[in-house]
């Protein structure tokens, strides 16, 4: 039992819970949605779509393109694109997020209420097996005293034995 659970791992108990791994689930599409909304938060998206603003704005401001001249309604246009669709798959993350949350957290709280229960058993066996080494200890110490007298009667014997045969082997010479 004990090899099994070490080839199982430490996060063994989370295994029921494993399919909650990937946010949006485990397909193509999936993978690629969770991807672009992990993107989202980063430095890099951050500092690419600031250089794509300024070149947008510095093109059109300069006159060098004029496809969305001032107040850049094109740009506003595809900020709003990006809010309908970054919003929504920041909303399931969050929501997928929260369901793992939980459902690792409802596992975390079945190891410790296993774990608790696993050390009562050890401490009641712990007691239990003090308890049965009180009563050896006591029964090898009645055993040592019993052993003890037995020891003291027989010395007692023997060395009346030994004044009787001292006796006749006298009274024969």
């Amino acid at each position: 039992m004990i090899e099994a659970a070490k080839k199982a791992g430490s996060l063994r108990f989370r295994l029921p819970h494993s399919s909650l791994i990937s946010v949006f689930g485990n397909d193509w599409f999936a993978l690629k949605a969770e991807a672009f909304a992990r993107f989202f938060g980063t430095p890099i998206f951050l500092a690419i779509q600031t250089v794509i603003v300024a070149f947008w704005i510095i093109l059109n401001a300069t006159g060098v393109f004029k496809f969305d001249v001032y107040p850049f309604i094109l740009l506003n246009l595809a900020f709003s694109l990006q809010s309908a669709y970054a919003a929504p798959l920041i909303l399931l993350a969050q929501t997928r997020q929260a369901d793992r949350d939980k459902a690792l957290s409802e596992a975390d709280a079945q190891h410790r209420e296993a774990l608790a229960l696993a050390s009562e058993d050890r401490q009641r066996l712990g007691n239990e097996h003090t308890q049965q080494l009180l009563e050896l200890l006591k029964l090898n110490t009645e055993l040592t005293r019993t052993t003890h007298e037995l020891s003291l009667r027989i010395e007692v014997l023997t060395e009346e034995m030994h004044k009787r045969l001292d006796r006749s082997v006298s009274a024969q010479s």
